[in-house]
């Protein structure tokens, strides 16, 4: 089947893509940028999810969290005071 675009500007994209990717028509250029397109969504991690990514790994490093740290008698211990 045909593609036929009927929007000069998304017409003009397809071309674009189309020189860039050296693709042999309009049609597999845009199969092409839309294979990639979905694949590039499929992938995208939301930033929540990759904040939590980061701070389970920081957290499995540094070990469990003591809720009764004193951070000013651990300086005091580093300084000798």
């Amino acid at each position: 089947m045909p593609l036929y675009i009927r929007d000069d500007e998304v017409d003009a994209l397809a071309r674009k893509v189309q020189e860039l990717t050296k693709a042999p028509n309009k049609t597999e250029a845009v199969r092409r940028a839309l294979e990639n397109e979905l694949t590039r969504a499929r992938e995208a991690i939301p930033l929540e999810e990759r904040i939590k990514i980061i701070q389970d790994r920081v957290q499995a490093r540094m070990g469990p969290h003591k809720v009764d740290f004193d951070m000013k008698a651990f300086m005091d211990e580093g300084w000798e005071i």
